[in-house]
């Protein structure tokens, strides 16, 4: 669905919503209350600034007696096979964000992954998958990485473990052009690329990969990751100490430029490694 029409049919969303919470009597407290989200956040799902995570279009089904309306239009919207139940929201927050702050300790993140790369992370984890299977994830993933490439394009700040570097996914030659992918986005200042060495030891948030979502008319949203699971935050509270700990891996990691030198040296020992140099 393009952009267009996928803001078109959110606006449909929110009317309804509209429509069907005034029919009922509510007002946008009340249903907020009742399914447990601020009223502010029922108007902003109304006016389509912001969309509803899945348990919070299932309780508007259930306030309102809708026989499950707003669960089905939402899994038209949001859901898409290629990809996981809990990632699909995150696919949309990226097309709409303006800033997107993301720290990844293990793993390149999927915005700046290569094909290459991609196909050695899925292959990875899915030995036994028909090759179609693998090709449309890699698809999936180059699709989504052009919200980089346009003159709206969200600010994109991230920070790397120096692991994410050091690791030869996909072999030291696919792990060297995916290095050189990064330093020529950061190059072309389509991203702004810190990377946290080894040597700074102990870190907030150790160990654990969080995305930071901001943009013009929402408030931010924190999306965080485990195994098979993912979390959509969106308690300012619970935003605010994220973004706090964000600030304190900016502090610990190197300045962009150094990362930058970083990230080239480390692309060419793995070509030294592969023999291409």
């Amino acid at each position: 669905m393009a952009n267009g029409a996928r803001q078109a049919a959110w606006e449909f969303f929110g009317a309804e919503l509209k429509r069907r919470r005034e029919n009922a009597g509510f007002t946008q407290a009340a249903l907020g209350t009742r399914v447990f989200v601020s009223g502010g956040y029922i108007g902003q799902f109304e006016q389509a600034i912001r969309k509803p995570q899945l348990d919070v279009a299932q309780r508007i089904d259930e306030a309102l007696q809708t026989e499950g309306f707003f669960e089905r239009t939402w899994r038209k919207l949001i859901d898409d096979a290629r990809y996981a139940d809990y990632f699909a929201q995150v696919v949309e927050l990226e097309r709409t964000a303006t800033k997107i702050c993301e720290f990844a300790p293990t793993l390149v993140p999927g915005l700046l992954q290569t094909a290459e790369y991609t196909r050695a992370v899925t292959l990875a984890s899915n030995p036994f998958v028909a090759e179609e299977c693998i090709q449309e994830r890699v698809t999936a993933r180059v699709e989504r990485a052009q919200v980089l490439a346009g003159a709206a394009r969200p600010v994109y700040w991230v920070i790397l473990h120096e692991h994410v570097v050091r690791i030869p996914v996909g072999g030291e030659a696919e792990m060297a052009a995916q290095l050189d992918h990064i330093a020529e986005l950061a190059g072309e200042r389509r991203v702004l690329v810190q990377v946290l060495p080894t040597s700074a030891g102990a870190y907030p948030l150790m160990g654990r990969m969080v995305r930071l979502f901001e943009f013009e008319e929402a408030p931010p949203t924190v999306y965080t990751e485990a195994v098979y699971s993912g979390n959509l935050l969106d308690d300012p509270a619970l935003v605010k100490r994220v973004q706090g700990a964000y600030d304190l891996l900016r502090a610990a990691a190197l300045p962009p430029k150094a990362s930058l030198a970083l990230i080239q040296s480390a692309a060419e020992d793995h070509r030294r490694c592969a023999g291409t140099t």
